[in-house]
């Protein structure tokens, strides 16, 4: 039953991430797409175009990070699994699992430290707090340690596995 709960919780969350994700995307496409036009039609671009870019490209991978990570689909060697005894592939998926939990974990904590240390600077683009778009950090470090716990120390799928 915890199982269960486990795959459903992780049915929903990682295609809400993902949609979440491909909406900051296309909000950072019409970004571009404005600075470019202001750019080279108008005569100039304002500069806070770039420095939203920036931080919306930055978000939709941390927030990405977790889904695309419990799907298979980051880039990865898997080929010492298979050649492992199952006991031995095991134990390393277990490794594997605690790994990414713990650098998830550890990325959440020292970057939410970080985006409240800099809240007294504001960005030079767009004015507002440093901490507003470097909480995506920390959210992304959250989600992808999410992802993993309701994934659990299962073999991660390969791409080949997949298609």
């Amino acid at each position: 039953m915890l199982t269960s709960l486990r795959h459903r919780l992780l049915a929903i969350s990682r295609p809400a991430t993902l949609t979440l994700a491909g909406a900051l995307l296309s909000v950072n496409v019409f970004a571009i797409l404005y600075g470019v036009v202001m750019r080279y039609v108008v005569g100039g671009a304002p500069i806070w175009t770039d420095e939203l870019s920036r931080f919306l490209i930055i978000a939709t991978v941390m927030l990405a990070a977790g889904a695309v990570w419990s799907e298979g689909g980051h880039m990865r060697v898997g080929l010492l699994e298979r050649l492992l005894p199952a006991p031995v592939a095991r134990l390393l998926h277990m490794y594997q699992w605690l790994l990414t939990l713990f650098i998830a974990l550890g990325g959440a904590v020292i970057s939410y430290r970080y985006a409240l240390s800099v809240s007294m600077f504001t960005s030079s683009g767009l004015g507002i707090s440093r901490s507003i778009p470097l909480l995506s950090l920390p959210l992304g470090f959250a989600l992808l340690a999410w992802h993993a716990l309701l994934y659990g120390p299962a073999p991660l799928k390969n791409v080949e596995e997949t298609v």
